[in-house]
């Protein structure tokens, strides 16, 4: 216990204790070191708790019965679960200390108290580098504008602080065709030169490099929830989505384009916007009705697309002022909404128009369809008729080549139906097999899809857990970089070293004495069987000879009283050894109850309840007192 109780003062010692160097021992502690001992490690593990106890004891019992009372409460609520109270610490033995103390210790950060209030984490050195500069520009008083010294209008003046304004930055790329390879090469400039202020660089920077992480993001996200299950390679995948989006923004044109039905020569957005729905794959909304309709439609557009050519040129040709070219667009503006309604109404008017001539158009060609059906079926009962009057007057001849006909006919179907039976074996075989293999291709595809997203999820958690062990490395570093340097681990790990010699040798001697323990009696019990055979044998045989003579009688008699004190002096030497032990556990319970002081601590509080009583006394006769 030396060695435990020396580790146990040093570490006292760093937390503050005033230990005098003469004290090598929880023995020699006083109340009073006892007490600044507890104080001070609660101060530093928990400072709400030990600022409001005062370390020094003060001479009235009263109040340090409230001090021992508050530290065994302080005690409790950090946790520590055996018993104590006042009396712990007033009239306290070394086996308790020594268990409170080490739990103290235990519960002692490894770095000073500031560091062990910092928050723990991946920005663990961050957040103390913030909390260090926002503690010192704290600690600077605030001084009016006009006073401030250069560095004080750095510290806390607006003058160098900036809005945020990012600008679009256009990246070069090495893929692609050779015109935009070109352009990136000789034409675009660097992206510093990009943003029109330079005070944008680093906000453009910062937005891109976001843009770009949320891109990656995504991707991953996507394809790991839709990717993987579809079964296509990356670059497969890419182009469906492309595909899939081109679609539904050709779809959201046909939809988003007005129906214009008045006549008029065709103009040249409208043609893109049709051949671009066409290239696309249009034939929807837009690709039905007449060439009336598309007349129409394609003169309205030709009309507004001309009208706003002639206003973009009238405003770029002009070079007036900026009121007067906003009024201009106003009035233009009115003209254009007024022209854009008048031609709204001609439009659905002529809409109305071309609904009802589309709907006749539509019954009349449902009853040409139908007169068509009609005279189509009246022509082939024509034509069967025609042809069967042509064979009427060779009749027999005909139906002897009919019947031959048939016969034949029905020959060659046998014939077809055989040879397709002995097609459709094998394709059948075919079949099953080629639908066994893809059903087992797809369990096997699906199965392997699970595996590399479990894979994937293990990838994960083991880069997470990575990380979190190199910044719980990287912090432990730098607890490790702070520790006091003038510490001699070397005589910590060599008394570690001692003390963990000593408990083996003492295991071994342990063993060993167990062993000897067990070999002895081993041997007693077989010599106590050896010697109950032998009387055993010995009575047989004496008390057969006892029936016939007196001399043996007498010797069996000897022998009786001779087996009886044996036994007697046996339970006496057992006897002996129980009295040996209970005397051992009875000074070892002296010991301890002399280590627990338990005559010193009677009569300090002998003496402290008169001193008590002497308190109560006096404050009883001041009371008294008018």
């Amino acid at each position: 216990m030396d060695e435990v109780d020396k580790i146990l003062i040093h570490s006292l010692r760093l937390s503050g204790t005033q230990v005098p160097e003469e004290v090598q021992s929880l023995q020699e502690f006083t109340t009073e070191l006892i007490v600044e001992s507890v104080v001070r490690c609660l101060r530093v593990i928990h400072p709400s708790l030990g600022t409001s106890l005062s370390h020094v004891l003060p001479p009235g019992m009263s109040a340090r019965f409230r001090i021992g009372t508050s530290l065994a409460q302080a005690c409790q609520e950090l946790g520590y679960q055996a018993e104590v109270g006042y009396q712990t610490f007033l009239y306290s033995s070394v086996p308790e200390i020594r268990r409170l103390l080490l739990f103290l210790v235990e519960k002692l950060p490894r770095d000073d108290a500031e560091d062990a209030r910092q928050p723990a984490g991946k920005s663990a050195g961050l957040l103390r580098a913030i909390a260090a500069k926002i503690k010192e520009e704290l600690g600077t008083p605030w001084v009016p504008p006009a006073c401030r010294t250069p560095r004080l209008q750095r510290l806390q003046g607006t003058c160098l602080l900036k809005p945020f304004h990012a600008h679009p930055l256009v990246l070069p790329r090495d893929s692609g065709p050779v015109e935009r390879r070109e352009f990136f090469g000789g034409f675009l400039p660097p992206v510093p030169a990009q943003p029109p202020r330079p005070g944008t660089v680093a906000p453009s920077l910062l937005e891109r490099h976001v843009g770009d992480l949320g891109a990656q993001h995504d991707w991953e996200a996507d394809w790991q929830s839709q990717g993987l299950a579809s079964r296509l390679p990356p670059k497969e995948y890419v182009q469906w989505k492309h595909q899939r989006l081109r679609r539904r923004l050709l779809d959201q044109l046909r939809q988003a384009a007005p129906p214009h039905d008045t006549a008029g020569p065709p103009q040249p957005g409208a043609r893109d916007l049709a051949e671009l729905l066409s290239a696309g794959g249009a034939g929807g909304p837009l690709a039905k009705g007449s060439r009336f309709s598309h007349a129409q439609r394609l003169a309205h557009d030709q009309e507004l697309v001309g009208q706003m050519q002639a206003v973009v040129e009238t405003l770029v040709s002009s070079k007036t002022s900026e009121q007067e070219v906003q009024a201009r667009q106003e009035e233009e503006l009115a003209g254009l909404r007024g022209e854009l309604q008048r031609l709204e109404a001609e439009m659905d008017a002529v809409g109305g128009e071309v609904k009802v001539l589309e709907l006749s158009l539509s019954q009349a060609e449902a009853g040409l369809r139908q007169q068509r059906l009609a005279l189509g079926g009246r022509e082939q009962t024509l034509q069967v008729k025609s042809r069967a009057l042509e064979l009427l007057p060779q009749a027999e001849n005909n139906l002897a080549k009919l019947q031959l006909l048939v016969e034949s006919s029905a020959q060659r179907l046998v014939h077809l139906a055989a040879q397709w039976e002995t097609r459709r074996g094998p394709l059948v075989d075919q079949y099953r097999h080629l639908r066994a293999a893809r059903h087992s291709c797809q369990l096997e595809s699906t199965r392997r899809v699970s595996e590399i997203q479990a894979l994937h999820e293990r990838g994960r958690s083991a880069a997470t857990e990575a990380r979190r062990k190199e910044e719980l490395c990287r912090q432990l570093l730098t607890e490790l970089e702070s520790l006091p340097k003038d510490v001699s681990r070397a005589a910590y790990t060599q008394r570690i070293l001692e003390i963990v010699g000593n408990i083996r040798k003492q295991k071994e001697e342990i063993t060993k004495i167990l062993s000897a323990t067990r070999a002895l009696q081993k041997e007693i019990n077989s010599l106590t069987g050896k010697l109950d055979r032998t009387f055993a044998v010995t009575d047989e045989l004496v008390f057969k000879d006892a029936k016939r003579d007196e001399s043996v009688r007498k010797a069996y008699k000897y022998l009786a009283a001779l087996h009886e004190n044996c036994s007697q002096l046996i339970q006496t030497i057992e006897d002996a050894g129980a009295i040996q032990r209970e005397i051992r556990d009875l000074e070892e319970q002296i010991e301890s109850e002399g280590a627990k002081k338990t005559l010193a601590n009677l009569e300090r509080i002998l003496s402290d309840y008169r001193a008590l009583r002497q308190e109560n006394a006096a404050l009883l006769g001041r009371s008294r007192d008018p």
